[in-house]
């Protein structure tokens, strides 16, 4: 399958792994936003801290800009696999095409070692 068109890198697994766990983290002890909406409006105000995508959303129309907007306003983010986990870890019963860590809260060192990893698999 071809990867979607706004999925400007390979994510690993132990690291799309990683991802998910901060997530649950943050969710648990610091503040996420979950949806793409929610994910816009927390990068365009710089609050978001760092953001995962999930590769199969349909239609990718829905996160072509965040991409381009994380990367505008210095916003490190990766990518997972599935939605539907995704928005498992984020606490909804359903699928979730975004979330944005807003505060890691214990999940701090966690968001530095993806913050890094970032750095280099976009390159």
């Amino acid at each position: 399958m071809a990867r979607p068109v706004y999925v400007r890198f390979e994510t690993p697994q132990e690291i799309a792994d990683k991802a998910l766990q901060l997530v649950q983290v943050a969710r648990e002890t610091g503040k996420v936003r979950v949806g793409t909406n929610e994910v816009t409006k927390s990068s365009e105000r710089s609050e978001a801290k760092f953001v995962v995508m999930a590769e199969d959303v349909d239609p990718a129309e829905i996160l072509v800009h965040i991409p381009m907007l994380c990367e505008e306003k210095h916003i490190p983010y990766l990518y997972v696999q599935k939605k539907q986990r995704l928005g498992q870890v984020a606490g909804l019963s359903k699928s979730a095409a975004s979330v944005a860590v807003v505060e890691a809260g214990e999940g701090k060192a966690l968001l530095d070692e993806l913050s890094a990893s970032f750095g280099s698999l976009r390159k």
